[in-house]
């Protein structure tokens, strides 16, 4: 099935909720106003529509390959990735000094939705690629990043993160990959990296791998871990590219979905060292890593959102093709689409609220990013950044298992041919699955949740946001139609849910830990799902000043019953997590271990 950009509804997001215009005040951003978005959006859904999107079912039944070493990706990759290159879509979001466009996230969050709903297990080459040109960015030398940023922004070249080891998952403490210094400065790096996405591929002349490693004598544990660059090939001092480096694709591994994406075991100096050179200063690289992590965790975020459209997209096609069965209600004589079905409607409003809940709630957090890194203003910059850190778990753990529901529902409505692969809807199911895992779990995302956002500063910052979204509760009631009046109930019920949880983590995190991390994924959840029906609250707002003045009433319409529905079915949600959380504990722990 073709796949269509919600280019409408990204820019309804990005000039009502992120309010771009806004962002086009700071400087440096001053062109990159509603009118850029709006150019930039519609040439990236022609490409992603027409280019990368016919690749993702051939990606599937014909995944990447490897032997003697050697990737091949699937049939048509190489040349997409060459065209997005050449397109200028790499570099659209990085800074000029290194060739690229300089976009704000704002923008760039929308396109990389349209890349990853086009095509998830293509999109991840870049993803990775952003996340290594920030990393470099902030912490290299100026030597490094005159070597690499020009070519990895322009997308001839291609970066990686190498984190995990057969021992060392989530638990970077136990990393032992090794970096021993050299007298030139360089280090030799040797050990194993798993889970490498991309680790090796024949879409770019070359792969810049960053390495966790630790350095001979380095302390144990987190604190002795240093990043090196690693590139495949050795660069020359004129920029070409010289001898192979000793890094090499020993396997790479068959997944349950993205399959087109290589996942690459590497090895590294098992022919004498590879080389590496230090990315900052020694024992730092977690905290550089993180730079990366931070980006990629929003971005795989943007994933969950993108292939939950996707699903929607192709579960709405197939309910108004599909004829069985007559309406409970008689509106039809005979049998007819299935979309007329009470239950049906429900599953496709409970798949497109879900998914244009998260689309406005990472719209938001990219501009708070954009303010965060870029205003002039100190006291503003920081306000935002504590928003966008806030937001950064809930837009990642919250809406992949979003995209979990969604992309089930988009099974369950093709019925027993959505369990058929030929249609492509399990696909999407299975592609999101890995959505919740990598670049931390949901578990892993509620720990940074509980621990760094809300305990750390007792829930200030937590308690500020619930600030804003009562002040949203207020203009809903001052508008007083009947929509905004039952979004107002819902959204007050949910907020003040959410304001008796974090009132709970912050103090009780030190003194019964078990008790709050128990709740810890459902507080997630509960968070997420409050965020996502704020912005929807908001966008409907929006939507009635928009129909009062004649602009585009279909549209907007569409958007006040959605809001209204994700209020009456996604929100109420909400409450029975909180007293799952603040009563459920102990039945969580209460069972002996040899019990289970």
């Amino acid at each position: 099935m073709s796949y269509t950009a919600p280019v409408k509804d990204m820019l309804f997001n990005i000039e009502h909720l992120a309010r771009i215009d806004q962002i086009a005040q700071i400087p440096g951003f001053e062109d990159a106003g509603l009118e850029t978005a709006q150019a930039v959006l519609e040439e990236c859904a022609k490409f992603n529509e027409g280019v990368v999107a016919p690749l993702n079912f051939e990606g599937d039944k014909n995944p990447s390959s490897w032997k003697d070493g050697i990737v091949t990706t699937t049939p048509g990759f190489k040349a997409a990735f060459k065209q997005y290159a050449e397109g200028g879509w790499q570099g659209l979001q990085h800074p000029a000094d290194f060739g690229g466009q300089g976009l704000p996230k704002t923008i760039g969050a929308a396109c990389g939705e349209m890349l990853n709903a086009a095509n998830l297990s293509f999109a991840l080459c870049p993803l990775l690629t952003d996340g290594a040109i920030e990393a470099l960015l902030t912490a290299a030398s100026d030597e490094l990043k005159a070597t690499y940023l020009e070519k990895l922004v322009s997308g001839e070249w291609t970066g990686t993160m190498n984190l995990t080891e057969p021992q060392a998952g989530s638990d970077l403490a136990a990393v032992r990959t090794k970096a021993e210094p050299q007298p030139d400065g360089t280090y030799k790096i040797f050990g194993t990296k798993i889970f490498i996405t991309y680790g090796e591929h024949d879409m770019a002349d070359n792969i810049v791998h960053l390495v966790l490693a630790r350095v001979v004598g380095a302390p144990e544990g987190v604190k002795g871990i240093s990043l090196f660059v690693v590139p495949k090939f050795m660069v020359n001092g004129d920029g070409s590219l010289g001898a192979r480096n000793d890094v090499h694709c020993v396997s790479i591994e068959h997944k349950m979905g993205i399959k087109a994406s290589p996942t690459a075991v590497l090895q590294f100096g098992d022919h004498g060292g590879g080389v590496g050179y230090l990315v900052g200063q020694e024992n730092r690289g977690l905290e550089y890593m993180f730079i990366m992590m931070n980006a990629a965790r929003y971005a795989v975020g943007v994933q969950g959102i993108a292939v939950a459209d996707r699903a929607y997209q192709k579960a709405v096609q197939y309910a108004k093709d599909r004829v069985q069965s007559r309406p409970v209600d008689g509106s039809l004589p005979a049998s007819g689409p299935i979309i007329h079905h009470p239950d049906v409607k429900r599953m496709l409003m409970t798949m497109r609220a879900s998914t244009e809940g998260c689309r406005a709630m990472a719209s938001v957090a990219a501009a708070a990013y954009d303010a965060s890194h870029h205003h002039p203003d100190a006291d503003t910059r920081k306000q935002n950044a504590a928003f966008y850190e806030f937001l950064v778990p809930l837009v990642k753990g919250y809406s992949t298992e979003m995209s979990l529901e969604v992309t089930s529902l988009g099974v369950q409505v093709h019925g027993g041919m959505g369990f058929i692969e030929e249609t492509g809807a399990a696909q999407y199911y299975r592609d999101a699955k890995i959505l919740t895992i990598y670049e931390g779990t949901t578990a892993i995302q509620a720990n940074d949740l509980v621990g760094r956002k809300t305990a750390r500063d007792g829930g200030q910052t937590a308690k500020a946001i619930a600030g804003q979204i009562a002040a949203t509760e207020a203009q809903l009631v001052n508008n007083g139609s009947a929509d905004a009046l039952a979004v107002a109930r819902r959204l007050q019920a949910a907020r003040e849910s959410f304001l008796a949880v974090v009132d709970f983590v912050a103090g009780n995190t030190k003194a019964s830990p078990n008790a709050v991390f128990a709740g810890s994924v459902p507080y997630l959840m509960l968070a997420g799902n409050l965020m996502a029906g704020w912005q929807l609250a908001r966008a409907l707002l929006v939507a009635q000043e928009q129909i009062a003045a004649g602009t585009d009433v279909a549209f907007m319409q569409a958007k006040i019953v959605t809001a209204r529905f994700y209020a009456e079915h996604l929100l109420t949600r909400v409450p029975g997590l909180r007293d799952g959380i603040l009563d459920g504990a102990s039945s969580v722990t209460a069972l002996a271990l040899d019990a289970f």
